[in-house]
């Protein structure tokens, strides 16, 4: 492999494949690993027991500790949970605002989150999903659905950025009132079980609920080098990707159909967590100052706030622990809103 150095990049060629990469996002994926790497050790650590960061390094080596049984089967799996559904969420988030053109989209705006919700709900509600097993795969089909729907309805001789995301909000509403409907109409019980499930939490997670993510993330990655690369394609108008050869239907399909089933699959591991795919893009892309999004960066803001927040989840209140979903809200409600006025002012 070698590396060739350009303003602000660096090449990297290995035979005949070559990869662009941008400095500065290479220097805040370290700086994020790191905090992040600092926040699970945290995570471990606080509890209803503290334990010192040495005994959770004892335990994360494989070593024996008398703290196993509360790090390595209470505390761990919830982390990796929060991990992994923190980086799909981040990653979905990017690959979506990309496709869309908008900081403003994300899974939560364009109708995935709700479509998950609502099929989830229906599903409980009336008794058809009665285990906790069987959750996850109801929401990743209706998550898929509701993705799919957007982009069919957003097409016209073409993905319009602007259309994708009115009517992703527009299914959005619409899948609301329905989950509205299907709370109410419901068995009682069934549907009481469906709102705790709706708030996102990671409260008794364990590693039957990182499943799908523990291989639909590693199946990702490479579709993500190939999403990385594509970024620099769309983001011309696209009377010039046309003028250049490019095929951005394709492109733009394929990131949005990974960006669908990667917020699904998190919906399926720990319910809809609002705000992250959100959130998460738009920070990792002010830390990196890239031209476009940085999914690298944008996976790892996604899997250090998710698990930051189910830190303070359990620790703000506590012995009362909050779902993740709650604090996830808290948080990216005022950044929603600071993001409208903000587009407004550019706009005006």
């Amino acid at each position: 492999m070698s590396a060739v150095a350009l303003r602000g990049y660096t090449v990297l060629r290995a035979g005949r494949a070559s990869f662009l990469l941008h400095r500065r996002s290479a220097v805040a994926a370290c700086c994020l690993a790191l905090v992040l790497a600092a926040t699970v050790v945290a995570s471990l650590c606080l509890g209803e027991s503290t334990v010192s960061p040495g005994e959770v390094v004892t335990v994360l080596l494989g070593r024996p500790s008398p703290h196993e049984l509360v790090v390595g089967e209470f505390r761990l799996p919830r982390v990796v949970v929060g991990l992994l559904v923190g980086s799909a969420l981040g990653l979905a988030g990017a690959l979506i605002q990309t496709v869309a053109r908008n900081p403003l989209a994300s899974p939560d705006v364009v109708g995935v989150s709700w479509g998950a919700t609502a099929t989830v709900v229906g599903l409980m509600a009336y008794g058809v999903v009665g285990s906790a097993g069987q959750v996850p795969y109801a929401a990743v089909a209706g998550g898929l659905a509701a993705g799919l729907l957007v982009y069919l309805l957003a097409w016209r001789r073409g993905l319009h950025a602007q259309r994708f995301v009115l009517i992703g909000i527009g299914v959005s509403v619409a899948l609301s009132s329905l989950t509205s409907v299907f709370l109410t109409k419901g068995d009682g019980f069934q549907a009481q079980a469906a709102k705790v499930w709706m708030t996102g939490s990671l409260n008794g997670s364990g590693y039957d609920q990182a499943g799908w993510l523990a291989w639909v993330l590693p199946a990702a990655a490479p579709l993500a080098l190939w999403a990385a690369r594509a970024q620099r394609s769309i983001s011309f108008d696209d009377a010039t990707a046309v003028g250049l050869g490019l095929r951005l239907d394709r492109i733009r399909l394929g990131m949005a159909l990974l960006g669908i089933v990667l917020a699904s699959c998190a919906a399926g591991a720990a319910g809809p967590v609002d705000f992250v795919a959100l959130m998460a893009p738009q920070i990792a892309l002010r830390l990196a100052r890239s031209a476009q999004v940085p999914l690298l960066c944008s996976a790892l803001t996604g899997a250090l706030v998710v698990v930051l927040a189910d830190l303070l989840a359990r620790r703000l209140l506590a012995p009362t622990e909050l779902p993740v979903g709650v604090v996830t809200g808290l948080v990216g409600a005022p950044y929603l809103m600071w993001l409208l006025i903000r587009s407004r002012r550019g706009g005006s």
